[in-house]
């Protein structure tokens, strides 16, 4: 009996080497990577085409008016909002509309689906004494990643002979950082 005892007690002794002969740490590590790229949201919304920079509303005037003011707003109701990475320099092109020159008293015109037209122009400032002419460039202040509000305004003016009805205008405009 001693014999087995022995027997196990060198065997237990002899597992217990092994397990201590194999036991080892190895060290090493793991590279992590993250690439951003500069990137805007216009009114909340991301995209490369197809933004919605916001809505000139000039309201319902009746056909006699003499001029009507609105203001660009974005899909919150509230001034047309660009947020960009921080460190860019945010710049908003105003291009051309769909009738631009098409009446007098205004670069741009509102028309309806008989050939009318409705002059109005864009401005930067409330005041409606700074226009902002077609292809022209308003230029944020450098990003900190913080949305900044865009105030453009309009004013559309009213002409003689122009019949009752629905006028529009679509203005391209551009984004780059």
């Amino acid at each position: 009996m001693r014999t087995n005892l022995s027997r196990c007690i060198l065997a237990g002794l002899g597992l217990a080497l092994a397990s201590q002969a194999q036991a080892a740490t190895v060290t090493g590590t793991i590279s992590s990577t993250l690439t951003l790229i500069a990137a805007c949201q216009v009114n909340g919304s991301s995209g490369t085409s197809g933004l919605n920079f916001g809505s000139l509303n000039f309201g319902t005037q009746d056909a006699l008016f003499g001029t009507a003011d609105a203001q660009v707003l974005g899909g919150t109701g509230a001034a047309m909002s660009i947020l960009c990475s921080a460190g860019t320099i945010p710049a908003i092109r105003v291009r051309a509309g769909a009738h631009d020159g098409q009446s007098t008293g205004g670069t741009r015109a509102l028309a309806d689906s008989a050939g009318n037209f409705v002059p109005y122009d864009f401005y930067t400032d409330s005041g409606h004494t700074q226009v902002l002419n077609i292809d022209a460039t308003i230029t944020l202040p450098t990003s900190t990643g913080v949305a900044q509000p865009v105030n453009l305004y309009g004013q559309a003016r009213g002409k003689a002979g122009l019949p009752a009805g629905v006028y529009t205008d679509t203005v391209a405009v551009e984004l780059s950082f």
